[in-house]
């Protein structure tokens, strides 16, 4: 969550909206924002799922611990899921991957290019034309 907090105003920029989601109750969100330090810069809304009901909905439950595990979901627009990014509970999310994930579906979606491996901003995308195939 602090990850993305320290990104999070590049993720405005490029219109993103952030929900952070857990299992925690609203009373533990609020406490755990007063006392720690890198949650306190979290500007984004923080959910409450006690019931569990988003976190099968998307399938990141862990049924096993009742938490669900370290998942990343990004939603376009009109509501379809796009990709969804899943860690294991001993590692972290990479804040920067997630914005560069988004930058080049919004850059895939504005051009109709695709993105290649290890794309970044500023870079050119691939031309999805069949008549290119081994020519460019």
């Amino acid at each position: 969550m602090a990850a993305v907090a320290a990104i999070y105003d590049q993720l405005k920029y490029i219109n993103t909206e952030v929900l952070a989601i857990s299992t925690d109750s609203v009373y533990s969100h609020k406490i755990f924002t007063e006392l720690s330090p890198s949650v306190q810069k979290v500007t984004f809304p923080l959910l409450s799922d006690r019931t569990h009901k988003i976190s099968k909905a998307y399938r990141v439950l862990n049924d096993k611990e009742g938490a669900p595990l370290r998942a990343t979901i990004i939603i376009d627009p009109e509501g379809k899921i796009v990709t969804k990014f899943v860690n294991p509970m001993e590692v972290g999310r990479n804040a920067y991957e997630i914005l560069r994930v988004i930058q080049g579906i919004q850059y895939a979606r504005r051009t109709q290019e695709g993105v290649p491996a290890n794309w970044v901003p500023g870079q050119p995308g691939i031309i999805r034309d069949p008549n290119y195939i081994g020519k460019i």
